[in-house]
């Protein structure tokens, strides 16, 4: 099964590759090129340094080359799903107890980041919403507890 991604987060991760092979790997290739030069490799904190850096680079290289390739784009602002929630929906919900107001997008793994508001479909909150619609209450299960939420908004942009 081919993995989700918004549009955002293919430009994104797209932007983190190139970034990678264009910048980072000559520096850190210039980086090992200039520790060598200093002589015995055994000693050299700088040279075991650069290559571990090598090898994090190379690896994070060949895990977006893998990602995008197997990924299937999915372009949300052209999702037309109504009040109804699904990859790619940007939801605004009210937490019952509170009156607190939180925006979640539901995206794919790769692009997930809770501090942005990014929640991952595979995440337990994701799936909790999926299906539902505008005006719906929804029970999710926190670590602190089940916390209830009203649905409030229900929208796909990109």
């Amino acid at each position: 099964m081919r993995a989700p991604l918004t549009l955002r987060g293919s430009k994104k991760l797209r932007e983190e590759l190139e970034h990678l092979k264009s910048v980072k790997r000559p520096q850190v290739i210039e980086a090992i090129a200039e520790a060598r030069a200093h002589g015995d490799l055994k000693e050299n904190a700088e040279y075991h340094a650069a290559r571990e850096q090598q090898g994090f680079i190379e690896g994070r290289i060949k895990e977006l080359e893998s990602a995008l390739s197997n990924a299937q784009i999915i372009d949300v602002s052209k999702l037309n799903a109504g009040s109804r929630i699904v990859f790619g929906a940007i939801i605004d919900l009210a937490e019952d107890d509170s009156g607190d107001e939180v925006t979640y997008q539901i995206v794919g793994d790769l692009e997930a980041d809770i501090k942005l508001g990014l929640i991952s479909v595979s995440a337990p909150i994701a799936r909790a919403l999926i299906g539902k619609h505008e005006g719906d209450q929804v029970t999710i299960q926190a670590p602190s507890g089940p916390r209830s939420y009203e649905i409030v908004g229900v929208r796909y942009e990109d």
